[in-house]
């Protein structure tokens, strides 16, 4: 299966296939409105309108799997975003990346790049991956990556389109 056969729904319950988003750079993260990482909203938002003229994506899919850090539901996480970060890039309905019910972009993006010693648990939220134009996974990145860090491995990816 390609990630552009995955279907998902956005934040407004529309469904909607990633294949949208073929011949883009993409990076996907798990996110929560009420984590220690939130923050990296902000900077997630800078990258997005920094490169969203050049085919680049952010794609945010709220997860409430890590201490319960995402109790809103869509409508309320849309608010959220949008009042304290001015979020523009794509977000996502709720969804789970870790166990059997896992959503199956999560399953995909795991197996393809597993963390630390192989391991496919997502550890926490803010956890990034960044696929390439061909639907490539390129990277994994930590909850502790910074937005401003991965932004060269972006601009590098997007050289290369």
């Amino acid at each position: 299966m390609s990630i552009y056969d995955i279907e998902a729904a956005s934040i407004d319950g529309q469904p909607q296939t990633l294949g949208d988003y073929r011949g883009q750079v993409l990076l996907i993260v798990n996110t929560a409105s009420k984590c220690g990482f939130t923050p990296q909203y902000k900077g997630l938002e800078a990258l997005h309108r920094k490169y969203k003229d050049r085919k680049f994506s952010i794609l945010g899919f709220p997860c409430d799997q890590f201490g319960h850090q995402e109790p809103g539901d869509e409508n309320e996480i849309k608010n959220f975003c949008s009042l304290t970060y001015d979020v523009s890039f794509p977000m996502f309905a709720k969804i789970k990346v870790n166990g059997d019910d896992a959503h199956p972009l999560y399953k995909l993006l795991k197996s393809e790049k597993p963390g630390v010693l192989g391991s496919e648990r997502i550890k926490w939220n803010f956890t990034k991956f960044l696929v390439g134009p061909e639907g490539q996974v390129i990277r994994r990145y930590a909850p502790t990556d910074k937005p401003s860090s991965i932004e060269k491995d972006v601009a590098a990816l997007l050289d290369t389109i």
